[in-house]
């Protein structure tokens, strides 16, 4: 695939090549949105713009979401798709489903190709780091796979630093396939632990970054500038709502509106622009719940973060934003 609206990076020094924005089914497909048809012209419409990457995991509605974003998939030339999931969540009450277990990858991986109805991922990700895991037996599971060949790469989420240097470590001992790529979260006002441990430990080693919330669940859009509408991703989470939803946050996201009038665009197209502006980043993960949402996000693509719009964002958003 190639459309010349769309950018399209490298995954750190693989030769992977990914849509610099992506769709991701995080709290979407088979979740708020369930209608069939809404879903196939969503992905269908991101796929015409030229997204080749598509995120989900096997937690996201216990499976559903990978379902319902397969059902899409195959109806598109497979070999133009990067397709991710992920594997660390219990989804079950059995004790072994969970973790990052030698067990758990491989009973997992063969029931998210069921669900997702394609015989490999191109991306398979550890969706957490397992500290009652030795990173050694994760490493192997994952190389193993990738051996079968019903995964191409494999890359960590929301890892330390000292995480994603062990995984790579215990790759590199064990003559492993190591980690290819880091899931971190990056947004406006969320950005202290990327630039200060992600970044660098990535660089270092040569991976990739793909980056999810970008929009900090819509609070970066002016969504929650009047309340908190029913149904809204941050009104169905206590825990994003307490997270984002802070009087500091709420006046940083209006004064932002004025930089984002000036330069002519909306805050959510400003706000994805300033994530793709990152140092190290791949892309950007997106969500949309409808058509009109993701060909809003799409125009992200042609922002430019200036040097002068680059120091105006710091001044509403330090590089401290969500250190804790």
């Amino acid at each position: 695939m190639f459309n010349a609206d769309m950018q399209y990076r490298y995954m750190g020094k693989s030769g992977l090549r990914l849509s610099a924005l992506s769709l991701g089914g995080w709290t979407t497909y088979g979740a708020s949105v369930k209608d069939e048809d809404t879903v196939e012209s969503i992905i269908k419409h991101a796929y015409s713009a030229g997204v080749n990457f598509f995120d989900i995991s096997d937690i996201y509605e216990k499976g559903e979401a990978e379902k319902a974003m397969g059902r899409v998939f195959k109806e598109l030339p497979r070999h133009e798709l990067v397709i991710s999931t992920k594997v660390f969540w219990p989804m079950s009450e059995d004790v072994n489903d969970t973790g990052l277990s030698r067990k758990h990858i491989f009973e997992s991986i063969e029931k998210s190709l069921k669900r997702i109805g394609t015989d490999y991922v191109d991306i398979y990700f550890c969706h957490r780091p397992d500290p009652n895991t030795p990173a050694e037996e994760t490493a192997c599971a994952m190389s193993d796979l990738i051996r079968q060949g019903k995964v191409l790469y494999w890359g960590t989420s929301e890892h330390s630093a000292a995480q994603i240097h062990a995984a790579s470590t215990a790759a590199k001992e064990w003559y492993a396939y190591p980690p290819r790529v880091e899931q971190p979260q990056l947004s406006l006002v969320a950005r202290h632990r990327y630039h200060t441990e992600v970044q660098p430990a990535i660089e270092e080693l040569g991976m990739g970054v793909v980056t999810w919330s970008p929009l900090a669940s819509g609070l970066l859009s002016g969504k929650y500038d009047d309340g908190l509408p029913e149904g809204a991703r941050l009104w169905r989470s206590e825990n994003l709502r307490n997270s984002y939803l802070t009087e500091d946050n709420k006046q940083r996201v209006k004064k932002f509106k004025t930089l984002a009038d000036e330069v002519g665009v909306t805050r959510a197209q400003l706000a994805i622009a300033w994530c793709l502006a990152q140092k190290g980043v791949s892309s950007v993960i997106t969500g949309a719940t409808k058509l009109e949402q993701l060909k809003h996000n799409l125009e992200a693509l042609k922002v430019q973060i200036t040097p002068e719009v680059s120091k105006r964002i710091d001044e509403i958003f330090p590089p401290t934003m969500g250190k804790k």
